[in-house]
């Protein structure tokens, strides 16, 4: 009975030394409405379009589209203690904590343990929209697994990707019908449907113009980061932010940079050259899993070297 009432008696000193709220909002950010940075600054930089979206990364009619996207998910409720913040101010908010840096293959990251975490797979289209990304695996994973073990990656060795039938090469119709493909660097594997350059530095003419087209497609993909980290901030160096929020914030940029790629016919955004210098926390993808051809895969990019090298040459490539 007596450690009942000493129990008691801790309690009430502890609710009568426990300081209470005097107020809900404080004064200062009681006049946010009239002076803060979204009610003064940002209405005034509505009535410039090129100040708006070199403040926010899209234009007006970009803003209020998106807004009108996700206004209704982003909304609070008003209580009777304190007004929340409306839609639009919380979609300025988060606009603006995006960084830029280089062309972007590895993301690291703070955290208690030194791994960090990856795109895995990526495919971008011809209009340099993200069409295909995986992101969050862990860097103590192997390459080879990463590859093997991503949704892309088993649907593509499983041939579940729905890809096309295989076509015509414009006036090459002696070579059969060719895969659609996707293009690939040394990194990956040689596969019917993935295009990867020959290795090695003796390489025929007709090698190396195959490997030069190549290469030129490639820059879509290339060019696709350099726009997408470019356009966002937060990039510029190691993401400071929680294990468990980077992968939603890395895909957030992703579907945002496919939003103004779609919704603009021109693009602002500058690509990085390579000798920038801000990409100290980016690394390049390095060999995943084994090389070996199937003799089939091994056909196929011969046929496409000699496409490139007869009836679909280009006036800019090599002279075989």
């Amino acid at each position: 009975m007596e450690d009942q009432f000493v129990a008691f008696g801790v309690a009430l000193l502890y609710l009568r030394r426990r300081r209470r709220r005097s107020v809900w909002v404080h004064e200062i950010l009681q006049a946010r409405q009239q002076l803060g940075e979204y009610h003064r600054l940002v209405q005034e930089l509505r009535l410039d379009d090129d100040r708006f979206q070199r403040y926010f990364r899209l234009d007006r009619e970009q803003f209020d589209n998106l807004l009108s996207k996700v206004g209704p998910r982003i909304a609070r409720q008003d209580t009777s203690y304190r007004h929340a913040i409306e839609p639009a101010e919380r979609l300025a908010i988060c606009l603006r904590c995006g960084r830029s840096m280089k062309i972007l293959y590895l993301i690291k990251y703070k955290a208690p343990i030194p791994h960090y975490k990856k795109f895995s797979d990526t495919m971008v289209d011809a209009q340099y929209c993200f069409r295909v990304v995986d992101v969050g695996s862990y860097g103590r994973t192997s390459d080879g697994g990463v590859m093997a073990n991503s949704t892309f990656g088993q649907a593509l060795r499983n041939g579940t990707l729905g890809l096309p039938q295989d076509a015509l090469l414009p006036g090459a119709e002696h070579l059969g019908p060719q895969p659609h493909v996707f293009v690939a660097d040394e990194a990956f594997p040689l596969r019917r449907d993935l295009m990867r350059p020959f290795p090695g530095q003796k390489l025929s003419s007709r090698q190396r113009i195959f490997n030069y087209r190549l290469s030129r497609a490639r820059l879509i993909v290339e060019n696709a980061f350099g726009i997408l980290t470019a356009q966002w901030r937060m990039y510029r160096g190691v993401i400071e932010i929680s294990p468990a929020n980077v992968d939603a914030c890395v895909k957030a940029t992703c579907v945002l940079h496919n939003f103004l790629r779609r919704s603009t016919n021109s693009t602002r955004t500058p690509i990085p050259s390579a000798g920038d210098g801000e990409a100290a926390g980016l690394q390049e993808v390095t060999r995943v899993g084994s090389n070996n051809a199937t003799r089939e895969a091994i056909r196929v990019r011969e046929n496409f070297m000699t496409y490139f090298s007869t009836e679909g040459a280009v006036p800019w490539q090599p002279v075989a």
